[in-house]
């Protein structure tokens, strides 16, 4: 079983990023702050913004690993970018309370979420 996502899945670039933050619709949850752009691409693309003010690097990947995880079993319809900064108490809370904050959070956005890949909720 593949546990990571390829690089069509991903934002990576910083214009894409821009892009989310700019053109896309924001939302601000209670364990992360979400961005969410249409676009025309064949699949669904996340991108993970942590900053050194969130912590020092073994948190800022523990945070990024969470959000590639919650991502991949709640996949979005195609053509959605995601770009997730996490805050204060993502990389500790309880994995079912950021999914549940990571669906409330795109139902507030508008983004339909292909069914669940075997996450039990």
């Amino acid at each position: 079983m593949r546990h990571t996502l390829r690089p069509h899945e991903r934002v990576r670039r910083r214009p894409e990023f821009l892009q989310a933050y700019e053109q896309g619709r924001k939302h601000h949850a209670r364990f992360m702050t979400m961005f969410a752009r249409e676009c025309s691409l064949p699949a669904a693309r996340l991108g993970v913004s942590a900053t050194r003010k969130f912590g020092p690097a073994v948190v800022r990947n523990r945070a990024k690993r969470r959000a590639r995880e919650l991502f991949r079993h709640h996949k979005p319809m195609p053509g959605v970018d995601l770009v997730i900064i996490p805050r204060r108490g993502f990389d500790t809370v309880a994995f079912q309370e950021l999914v549940t904050d990571f669906l409330s959070a795109l139902r507030r956005l508008r983004v339909r979420v292909v069914a669940n890949e075997g996450m039990a909720t």
